[in-house]
């Protein structure tokens, strides 16, 4: 048994789409992906229409299990963290409208279930997507790949697909491995640890 979770990573100029089937046993297969974009040179109330047409299109084709959000949080550039909010507020009442539960992420959380570091980059979180879903490239450009991450580590993490949470395989006798280390010190606080390179 397979659940379908759709991503979002919101954004008011690009807003990643990404839709996923994730299996029991944490096997997760590409539905579609798409970034929706609105020209910073329209009307706000016309940018929030666009994007917001295009989710409905993406929620009422694939209608999905579960919502999945990227968690707002502080920037130094208040006008992006304002069209972060203005669309997420838009992605949960379309949510709502279709009775879908949502959950939201932290970017840390998204990168410490799919790396098993909290501090990863948006390289390592593309080539990591792509390795998941068995894509020969990284999904292009960076919205669409976060999207697609943020669906599969709420299917993960939430153990939504039936499956166990991440971190199942047993903890080596001495205690947790450091990718279990890594997912637990994101989900204490947004302080990641020290990134590393991916090994392939």
């Amino acid at each position: 048994m397979s659940v379908r979770v759709l991503g979002i990573d919101p954004g008011l100029t690009r807003c990643g789409v990404g839709v996923v089937d994730v299996a029991g046993n944490r096997t997760a297969t590409l539905v579609d992906v798409a970034v929706l974009r609105s020209a910073p040179d329209l009307p706000l109330e016309q940018r929030l229409l666009l994007i917001s047409r295009g989710l409905e299109e993406m929620l009422d084709r694939h209608k999905p299990a579960f919502v999945a959000i990227e968690r707002v949080f502080a920037q130094n550039n208040v006008s992006t963290v304002m069209g972060t909010a203005q669309i997420s507020g838009v992605a949960l009442l379309l949510a709502a409208q279709r009775g879908l539960p949502v959950s939201l992420h932290t970017p840390s959380e998204v990168k410490a279930a799919i790396t098993g570091y909290g501090s990863a980059d948006k390289a390592q979180v593309g080539a990591m997507v792509a390795r998941v879903l068995g894509l020969s490239e990284v999904p292009r450009p960076a919205d669409a790949a976060d999207a697609l991450a943020l669906a599969i580590c709420h299917a993960w993490r939430t153990g939504a697909s039936g499956g166990t949470l991440p971190g199942a395989p047993a903890a080596p006798a001495g205690g947790l491995t450091p990718a279990q280390k890594a997912w637990r010190a994101a989900e204490r606080s947004s302080v990641s640890p020290v990134p590393r390179s991916l090994k392939r």
